[in-house]
């Protein structure tokens, strides 16, 4: 043999440090040279590359060629690393070429679908994603064909460099290579996202996740954000039993990387805030479940007033106690994460929360319960000091939970109790915020503030109307319901204004609809406002009058807006024609007395 005994020693413990300083070393090289034990691997693979071709002769052509297969891929893997592309790409094109007529054999399968990955990622450094998903592609393919075909565990890369002794085992290769093709999967899973082909890119992503658990090659708290963002795509198609099933394995497989660790441990301070901040980012993603889950259910039952319709309630109870069986057996089948000690795990928590539309109160109040526990989770981490945004979205994602729970609860006073509770938590955060420098989110506040105001001062009027005769302090709170409410769609609607306070001729099409429903509201307002002065009656129905006027005025100027604002439209222009003769009847009755 031409490369043997200490000759050929000698050449595998080149390779062997050459790997050892691109995997283990390079890791600790100083910013100042972050590439250091990459050149050195580099020059070891280099004289080894030399060496190989020294000892070429005729007998062992094919045994040298995939030999010089495997120092061109880790050299392009190398250049690849150190941000040298071209290189890269030609010493990985020129290990597939060698391969090529035997890609199919046991000894090269492996290493020809890591230098087609390879190329898939360098292809997508350089944004070329098309070119890379063709690579890729082929990877998978290849990988199906050997195993349909031969299926046996091929040959590690690294074995050809290796005594015969030092080989590793049968499992140990089919490990390695069923990772390599894991790999194939996760970057096919990034590169059918960018292509926006969501729906395979999400199968992908599960396929990828089961199979790093299967062949444990995973990171726990990497597989536990994709995981929970993977639940996300699952409750965009109301998939709900999918996307439980996702944050409950992401739940369990994030506490393998151990308790959030204290101040005594050797974690620095970094370490401590990042998985501080990936808990509560999927104590976020929780969150979005239950929420998801139960304005999904209110889409289903409420009425063409936005009530809880009692019929249909009855029919989807009866509906889920037959299909609810069946559907759970067929389909868990196919989201199942994990070794049964995993899935025992992730069972578990399952059984904390529902992933069927809750139907009545008390199955609503269970959802919501689970999901006010994961904010007070995520607002742990995402404090107000430090993380405005992230902190508010989260205080409107709890405030959002109390909305969808008062749509379940039947008796009114208590409905109005949960609006109350949403009002406190909007309105802390609302008086300190700047809206110089959060335009955007103050201007959600004041339209959330205004809405919870407006739909408080329906339910005390509701509640007035089962009076025999409304109180004077009932009226108060009406009336001051109103006028907070009109309040605050005032300041949402002055946040248009241009810097002279003038409103805008044409509105923005994101701020249309708000912009027209304030005005249409406001003007709802002044016409629910209660006084026994008549000038003052005369006062708001003409104020409200303007008001209907504006959504009727700009949508006969502005016609593309009319599909923003149909129903209010068509309230609108009734309106106009209603009230000049209330006013006058109004005005008639005052005469004797101006």
């Amino acid at each position: 043999m031409a490369a043997a005994g200490s000759g050929w020693a000698a050449v595998c413990e080149k390779f062997r440090t050459a790997r050892t300083l691109s995997t283990v070393e390079s890791r600790k090289d100083p910013e100042t040279e972050p590439y250091r034990s990459k050149y050195s691997a580099r020059a070891l693979l280099q004289e080894v590359k030399q060496l190989l071709s020294a000892a070429e002769e005729g007998g062992e052509a094919r045994l040298l060629a995939v030999r010089r297969a495997v120092l061109e891929y880790e050299l392009g893997v190398n250049h690849t690393d150190t941000e040298e592309l071209s290189a890269g790409e030609e010493h990985l094109q020129r290990c597939t070429q060698l391969l090529e007529p035997h890609r199919l054999s046991p000894d090269c399968v492996s290493l020809y679908i890591q230098a087609q990955n390879n190329l898939g990622i360098l292809w997508s450094l350089r944004d070329e994603i098309k070119t890379a998903q063709t690579y890729l592609e082929s990877a998978e393919a290849l990988y199906n064909q050997y195993m349909k075909e031969d299926g046996n565990p091929p040959l590690d890369p690294s074995e050809h460099f290796m005594a015969e002794e030092e080989k590793i085992t049968d499992q140990e290769r089919s490990k390695r290579f069923e990772k390599a093709y894991t790999h194939t999967l996760y970057y096919l899973a990034q590169v059918y996202q960018h292509l926006e082909m969501i729906e395979k890119a999400a199968q992908y992503c599960h396929t990828t996740l089961k199979r790093q658990l299967e062949y444990c090659g995973y990171n726990p708290v990497e597989w536990a954000l994709n995981a929970a963002t993977l639940s996300q795509y699952y409750l965009s198609k109301q998939c709900f039993m999918e996307a439980r099933h996702c944050l409950a394995a992401a739940s369990v497989i994030f506490s393998q990387a151990g308790q959030v660790p204290s101040a005594e441990d050797n974690e620095t301070e970094q370490d401590q805030q990042d998985l501080r901040q990936r808990k509560a980012e999927i104590a976020r993603c929780w969150i979005k479940y239950c929420l998801n889950l139960l304005q999904s259910a209110r889409k289903l039952l409420e009425d063409n007033i936005g009530e809880l319709d009692p019929d249909r309630q009855l029919e989807l109870k009866a509906q889920r106690k037959k299909e609810e069986d069946e559907k759970e057996k067929g389909r868990k089948k196919a989201v199942l994460f994990g070794t049964s000690d995993i899935c025992d795990s992730v069972l578990a928590i399952e059984e904390k929360v529902s992933s069927v539309y809750p139907l009545d109160f008390q199955e609503a109040r269970e959802i919501f319960l689970v999901g006010q526990n994961y904010v007070l989770e995520a607002k742990e981490f995402f404090q107000v000091d430090g993380y405005v945004t992230d902190h508010i979205e989260i205080v409107q994602d709890h405030s959002a939970l109390f909305k969808v729970l008062a749509f379940f609860e039947e008796d009114y006073e208590r409905r109005c109790k949960m609006h109350k509770r949403r009002l406190d938590m909007l309105e802390s955060i609302y008086v300190d915020l700047n809206p110089q420098y959060y335009l955007l989110i103050s201007r959600q506040l004041q339209f959330e503030l205004a809405d919870t105001y407006y739909e408080m001062m329906d339910l005390k009027i509701a509640i007035g109307n089962r009076l025999e005769e409304l109180d004077s302090h009932t009226i108060k709170k009406i009336n001051s319901l109103a006028q907070l409410a009109i309040k605050y769609y005032e300041l949402f609607l002055d946040s248009l204004r241009n810097p002279d306070r003038v409103f805008p001729e044409q509105l923005e099409e994101d701020v249309l609809r708000p912009a027209m429903v304030a005005k249409f509201h406001i003007a709802r307002l002044y016409g629910k406002l209660i006084t026994s002065d008549s000038k003052k009656q005369l006062e708001n129905m003409q104020t409200s009058l303007e008001y209907y006027m504006f959504l009727v005025d700009y949508c006969e100027k502005y016609p593309d807006a009319v599909r923003a604002v149909e129903t209010e439209l068509e309230l609108s222009k009734e309106m106009v024609g209603l009230l000049p003769t209330r006013m006058e009847r109004l005005r008639a009755k005052l005469c004797p007395f101006i």
